[in-house]
């Protein structure tokens, strides 16, 4: 059975709901050491004083705020301790909005929330009001010493949390300096053949159709390496930029490809549906076979025991 790392209960208004909460997200890192190449020696980590050859011991070490460079104002763990936030064990609900509303880029990590022992009635009525009003909440929660932002949400019979990034943790778009000041307008078909295209491309969205494929080839090579197979790294290669003026002529072979990629798939459907058709024939036939074969030995059984008996 799983194991909750956080308990408490979702509270807003005058009702409140214990919850258990458990990670969704599966931990599936490949562990990599670091190793000295010459003798397989793994690598240590040890904290020095800057310009100095001393050793620093964790328990001398204190965080510290830099106004000006070299010029810090210390804070020991007893003043951070003090500004800890409350630990409390509930769920502040402080808004509902619809899920539109959020920008994806907010979005941290995803959570689990499970009833409590005994709430299982007043869980499953919040997570049904919830998938009928077609609203998220928007909470407060404490977890591991640190203040959360969270977005609870249903689907009617599960509850999911994920924690957020507060507004000021967002770089916004105007700081960075992206875009260009005169961004060149497309033209009308340019517009039209792009959303063609995706349009081309759209389907339902299943989360089992993508695989880590970077994860998948470095455990095939951690294998052949085991091996003592000779790896040969290949150059990667970066896909050119489509140039302006070759904008349409890539979208009409985009599209055309997408199109023979769906003929192709269409074609390959019948030819599996006739060969699992015919596997399934040849073994109904080799069971009539067997069937007639079987009932052809106890026919000539019978007459042997028959002759047998009147003897």
């Amino acid at each position: 059975m799983a194991r909750a790392i956080w308990s408490g209960s979702i509270s807003f208004g005058l009702l409140n709901v214990p919850v258990r909460m458990y990670s969704a997200v599966a931990r599936r890192n490949i562990a990599l050491r670091e190793i000295r190449e010459s003798d397989s020696s793994r690598i240590k980590l040890r904290r020095f004083a800057e310009g100095t050859d001393d050793e620093v011991e964790r328990d001398e070490i204190i965080k510290a705020y830099e106004l000006t460079p070299g010029q810090y104002v210390p804070l020991t763990k007893d003043e951070m301790a003090a500004l800890a936030p409350e630990k409390t064990r509930a769920i502040e609900v402080e808004d509902f909005v619809d899920l539109t509303e959020i920008d994806p880029i907010y979005f941290d990590s995803p959570y689990y929330l499970g009833p409590a022992d005994g709430a299982e009635k007043a869980y499953s009525l919040l997570a049904s009001a919830m998938a009928a009003s077609g609203k998220v909440a928007i909470a407060h929660f404490v977890l591991r010493n640190k203040e959360n932002l969270a977005a609870i949400r249903s689907d009617g019979k599960v509850l999911t949390l994920t924690t957020m990034r507060f507004a000021d943790e967002v770089v916004p778009v105007a700081e960075l300096d992206i875009l260009p000041e005169k961004a060149a307008k497309p033209a009308k078909r340019e517009q039209e053949m792009a959303e063609q295209l995706i349009d081309s491309l759209s389907t339902d969205f299943e989360p089992d159709a993508y695989k880590d494929e970077y994860r998948e080839q470095l455990l095939a090579l951690i294998e052949r390496k085991a091996e003592g197979k000779e790896i040969v790294a290949s150059e990667a290669v970066a896909p050119k930029a489509t140039k302006a003026p070759d904008l349409m002529a890539a979208l009409e072979e985009s599209i055309a490809a997408v199109a023979g990629r769906k003929t192709g798939a269409a074609k390959a459907k019948p030819k599996a549906k006739a060969a699992k058709s015919s596997r399934t024939k040849a073994g109904g036939k080799t069971a009539a076979k067997a069937k007639k074969a079987k009932s052809t030995a106890g026919a000539t059984k019978k007459p042997s025991r028959a002759k047998a008996k009147s003897k």
